[in-house]
């Protein structure tokens, strides 16, 4: 799915379309994993601050509009790639690779976001 950055800042509901669709696919069973294996909690929270560090916003929450615009040209370049989303039960997620890591850290951080 591809939304031009600018349409990310300007319209709510497709950044919330896009994020929901995301936690759907991704953060709702990486999240919950993370929850019980302590390794992929680490890896989760290293990339959660890694995107804090990329998108500027160290110390703040970061906006819906940039989590989805990062996200968005995330799974461009992977899907490009030829990654596909995971779908393996909670022991598939002691491996889980670098793009599912970080897509489970950016739903993370949108949850922190809404709250």
């Amino acid at each position: 799915m591809s939304i031009p950055a600018s349409n990310l800042g300007a319209d709510h509901a497709t950044v919330q379309m896009l994020l929901d669709r995301l936690h759907r696919r991704i953060g709702a069973a990486g999240l919950a994993a993370a929850a019980v294996i302590p390794g992929l909690s680490a890896q989760v929270d290293q990339h959660a601050a890694e995107v804090r560090d990329l998108l500027g916003i160290r110390g703040r929450r970061p906006t819906l509009a940039a989590l989805a615009s990062y996200a968005d040209g995330l799974l461009d370049g992977a899907t490009d790639r030829g990654w596909q989303p995971p779908q393996h039960d909670l022991a598939g997620w002691v491996g889980a690779d670098g793009v599912t890591v970080r897509l489970t850290a950016l739903c993370g951080l949108a949850f922190s976001a809404m709250a």
